[in-house]
């Protein structure tokens, strides 16, 4: 399986990246700004350094892709969106963060949302493109990321208020994974993946 990871030099792009080379079945396209700085090309790894914005660009790296994973953050994240949205991958995987649909609990982290937390206004617009779009894809929405238990999580859907605003790297790489094994896994859906902080 090809899977082409946006944001690959990032906190969790690495990660993932990492996560993903554990499965020999699972060929790697490593793509950001920096890749070919991190990255070495291999049988099962191929670095492509690009600007993911410029989508003739990011459209012949993602060439033969089976699946991809968008770790990437930032102002240009709605320009990414779009282009991912106008691509129409096969099967999208979108990382962003809770708050974005103002569903942080009043005492559970409500200062992460996207009408107190002007910062968060790229994400919630990107995560409307990808919405409102034809792709097949996943919103993982996480808080903030710390190392911790694979199985430290709480899955909650669009809708639900989620249990905390704090989410391990390793539980997202799991559910991450869990996804790219099973394509019709929380298809079409948003969850997020917090720790339960009530």
């Amino acid at each position: 399986m090809n899977i082409a990871i946006l944001g690959a030099t990032g906190k969790f792009g690495r990660e993932i990246v990492a996560k993903l080379l554990t499965n020999p079945n699972y060929s790697l396209t490593a793509i950001s700004k920096t890749a070919r700085n991190i990255y070495e090309d291999s049988h099962r790894v191929k670095a492509i350094s690009i600007d993911a914005t410029n989508r003739k660009d990011l459209k012949n790296a993602l060439e033969g892709q089976d699946i991809v994973y968008c770790a990437v953050s930032g102002v240009d994240l709605p320009i990414i969106a779009r282009n991912l949205a106008e691509i129409n991958p096969k099967r999208l995987i979108f990382m962003t963060v809770v708050g974005v649909y103002n569903e942080l609990a009043e005492d559970n982290g409500s200062e992460y949302n996207v009408d107190n937390e002007p910062e968060q206004i790229p994400n919630r617009n990107a995560v409307a493109i990808i919405e409102n779009s034809d792709l097949d894809y996943t919103i993982l929405r996480c808080g903030y990321l710390i190392h911790g238990k694979e199985d430290e999580y709480v899955i909650t859907k669009k809708g639900e208020t989620p249990k905390g605003y704090i989410s391990t790297i390793e539980s997202v790489k799991k559910i991450a994974a869990d996804i790219i094994a099973n394509h019709e896994l929380y298809s079409k859906e948003s969850i997020s993946i917090t720790k339960d902080m009530i």
